[in-house]
């Protein structure tokens, strides 16, 4: 009969790898600031709700 011995390695190689890709922190090194993103978000928000500029008013003769 022929057994396999190098199958338990590769197996715990294989969930090592798979842990370490679960638990990554951040892809690339990208960190998000909550008063950042927050900030951000009330200025889009000002910019969105502030009143159109005014148009000048054409003369109708």
């Amino acid at each position: 009969m022929v057994t396999d011995r190098t199958a338990p390695t590769e197996t715990t190689i294989l969930a090592a790898e798979v842990e370490g890709l679960l638990d990554s922190a951040e892809p690339h090194g990208v960190f998000r600031d909550t008063r950042e993103c927050g900030a951000g978000l009330l200025l889009l928000a000002l910019l969105l709700i502030s009143p159109p500029t005014p148009r000048p008013k054409t003369d109708e003769r």
